[in-house]
């Protein structure tokens, strides 16, 4: 069984052992064939490599070379090229040449570690060459377009723009190649150049100040084209200069005449930039010249010339479509030359907008008018009586519909109150203002306001509302104005502090009814009650009654500072006090008829009267008070002060003088006690300046008589002390007053 299984497995082994010997052999090789490789390939390879690069880095050399000869070559082709271009004053193709320079010289500059001395010198020949022919073109542009203008620098006045003048060389067409390059030849050349630009804007400038704006601000220039065989010469000839501002619509035709000679003699020149495979739109010299011009143009247009042909009354706005008409034509034109491109303009929104413009401008004229009259002299005045009325102009009757319910309403209220008609009436001039000297520019301001607010119930709803508050505007500025502007003389003028507090109180009177009397005459936004001036009036009271106020504390001061000077009134036995007491009663009087004199006429009545009682009362008062004061009354002293006071009772009436005619201020003088508060108690002064004791105690009657009602018993006491000795009389005296 062994034996058999040895049989079995000896063949296995034995090709085992030549399949272990034949892969040893194949191994050698392989261990042969890898240092063959490694030995001998590899080395080549890394030749081959070697030599590869060395051959790319020279081509790649080699190819640099070229360009750059190639560049080069193209740089002096195009040198070339432009000399030969300009000697025949082919001044496009010159300039091209220039720029195909300039673009192979920017690509020799642009290479990178690959530097040549010679680039500099042909970067100086390039820049000569720029400037040489920048030169040439600017010979050719001076005679295509000469200006002619004054020897002034500015041209402020219309003889100097008279000598203004713009010659445009225009050559035939036959003749061209004999006389010189053409405007599009030159022109071109420039936008090549890239120095298009600079010629248009110097050229837009001296065309803006030297003829269009001049043809904008003087109404009496025309614009003369005269026509030659080889030149158009645009000067100015002058008319009558016409009294109104220039109709916008004759300054838009002397404005497109100058436009359409410059469009067909000189600015009509297509820019072409021909690019491979692509097609651009062409761009005219005059759609150039206009976006650089039209923006200040348009704003001198605005400024000086529909500004000031914006209508100053609402019945004027419908004429003004024929403005907005022209102006739309206008711009239609300067579309059609090139001169504007795109949607509407500032210009055209601008005359559009002309209802906003009319109620600005109407409310900035209102505010003006009203600052000039409340700048103006407050002492020119104008009498109000009661029967004075603003000049109020007859508003429109009401609508139909108001007209039925207020004849409803009437015969209802008839129908209700018959019973009353046999009752007392009040006067018709119950809440009229009293009679009274106003200034003459506040009768004026307020017949400004009445008109701005008449002009206001025509106008559209927008307009009405600006003009409405204009008019608040107006109050409010004289409130903030006039205190101001005329401070220095309302504290030193009585009489202008006077009329000052009419003017005050007139527009409060007004200003009661003015907001009614509109209110459903406006717009209805302004009808829900907003349309009021009432909430003005107690600021305006107040304005006049401080200002007045404030004279009267000066004037009361000026009384006191004199009565002063009198030396308390004691001893008058002394010549001198006496002398300076007479003096400083003198001085009173004269003060308060000097005042008279100056309100009369002025303030009314029953202020008038208050003011001069309020003033008298003051002196009476500090004479009565510093009298009581006296401790020792001698009889020569009761005397002369009993003379003192007389020349008070006697004369103070007299100031009181309101009215112009003399008869009719009786009535008036003989009310001082009513105005004067300290009258009667002055009166009972002078009476126990001359009374003995059992008169003194008869004026007291226990208390109840004249004397009790004016003086104290305190007061009464310490003046009997000081005019009786101390006797048992005075003592029996001075017991009844209780």
């Amino acid at each position: 069984m062994i034996n058999k299984k040895y049989n079995e497995f000896l063949p296995s082994m034995q090709s085992a052992e030549e399949l272990v010997s034949q892969v040893d052999g194949l191994s050698s090789n392989i261990d042969l064939l890898r240092a063959g490789i490694e030995n001998e390939v590899q080395r080549d390879l890394n030749v081959a490599v070697a030599e590869f690069t060395e051959l790319k880095q020279q081509l790649e050399r080699d190819t640099l070379v070229l360009s750059i000869l190639k560049k080069l070559q193209e740089f002096d082709t195009a040198i070339k090229e432009y000399n030969t271009a300009l000697l025949e004053k082919k001044y496009v193709v010159a300039a091209q040449q220039l720029e195909k320079a300039r673009s192979s010289l920017k690509m020799l500059e642009s290479r990178k570690g690959f530097e040549l001395k010679i680039l500099k010198a042909l970067g100086t020949e390039l820049t000569v060459q720029t400037q040489n022919m920048l030169y040439h073109l600017g010979e050719e542009w001076q005679k295509l377009a000469v200006w002619k203008l004054p020897p002034s620098k500015e041209s402020s006045s219309l003889e100097t723009v008279m000598h203004s003048e713009l010659h445009l060389c225009t050559v035939p067409s036959k003749e061209e190649e004999i006389a010189g390059p053409p405007v599009a030849s030159v022109l071109q050349a420039f936008a090549v150049l890239g120095e298009l630009h600079t010629k248009l804007k110097t050229f837009g400038q001296l065309l803006l100040k030297h003829i269009l704006k001049p043809l904008i601000s003087y109404s009496s220039l025309r614009p003369l084209v005269e026509e030659q065989s080889d030149v158009v010469i645009l000067r100015f000839k002058s008319e009558e200069p016409n009294l109104d501002n220039t109709s916008p619509v004759e300054v838009f035709d002397k404005i497109k005449l100058i436009l359409e000679v410059l469009h067909k003699y000189l600015l009509n020149v297509p820019l072409e930039e021909c690019v491979e495979d692509k097609k651009e739109s062409k761009v005219t010299l005059s759609e150039l010249l206009g976006d650089m011009i039209w923006e200040e143009l348009s704003d001198c247009l605005i400024q000086n010339c529909l500004v000031n042909s914006i209508p100053t009354n609402s019945s004027k706005l419908e004429q003004y479509v024929e403005v907005i008409k022209s102006t739309e034509e206008f711009e239609k034109a300067l579309k059609n030359m090139q001169f504007l491109k795109g949607d509407t303009t500032d210009l055209l929104k601008y005359a559009r907008n002309v209802n906003s413009h009319f109620a600005n401008k109407k409310c900035q004229d209102v505010i003006v008018a009203a600052r000039k009259l409340m700048t103006s002299e407050i002492h020119n005045t104008v009498k109000i009586t009661s029967d004075s009325s603003v000049a109020l102009p007859r508003l429109p009757d009401p609508g139909a519909g108001d007209d039925l319910k207020m004849q409803k309403t009437a015969k209802l209220l008839h129908n209700e109150m018959v019973n009353l008609e046999n009752e007392s009436k009040l006067s018709q001039y119950t809440f009229s203002l009293p009679t009274c000297r106003i200034s003459s520019s506040v009768e004026k301001l307020m017949e400004l306001a009445y008109q701005t607010l008449l002009e206001a119930t025509t106008s559209t709803d927008q307009c009405c509302i600006q003009l409405f508050y204009s008019v608040r505007n107006i109050f409010q500025l004289f409130y903030d104005v006039v205190p101001t502007y005329h401070k220095e003389n309302l504290q030193k003028l009585p009489q202008l502090a006077a009329i000052h507090h009419n003017n005050c109180m007139y527009i409060a009177h007004h200003l009661l009814t003015l907001g009614h009397q509109f209110r459903y005459r406006l717009t209805s936004i302004l009808c829900d009650g907003t349309a009021t001036f009432v909430d003005m009036v107690p600021g305006f009271r107040r304005l006049g009654m401080e200002c007045f106020l404030a004279q009267m504390r000066v004037q009361k001061g000026e009384i006191l500072e004199r009565l002063s000077s009198a030396r308390n009134f004691s001893n008058m036995d002394d010549e001198e006090n006496y002398c300076a007491a007479n003096k400083a009663i003198r001085q009173v009087l004269h003060q308060l008829k000097r005042l008279g004199k100056v309100w009369q006429d002025v303030l009314p009545v029953n202020v008038y009267c208050k003011a001069m009682g309020t003033l008298l009362n003051t002196a009476l008062t500090e004479i009565v008070t510093r009298i009581a004061a006296l401790e020792d009354i001698s009889a020569e002293d009761a005397d002369r002060l009993y003379s003192l006071c007389r020349t008070m009772v006697e004369e103070g009436p007299q100031v009181f003088t309101p009215l112009p005619e003399e008869d009719k201020n009786k009535k008036y003088q003989e009310e001082v006690p009513v105005y004067v508060q300290k009258w009667m108690t002055f009166k009972e002064l002078m009476i126990i300046l001359q009374a003995n004791l059992q008169e003194i105690v008869d004026q007291w009657a226990d208390g109840k008589g004249p004397l009790a009602a004016e003086f104290s018993p305190a007061e009464v006491k310490s003046l009997i002390r000081a005019l009786f000795q101390n006797t048992e009389r005075r003592a029996a005296a001075l017991a009844k007053i209780k």
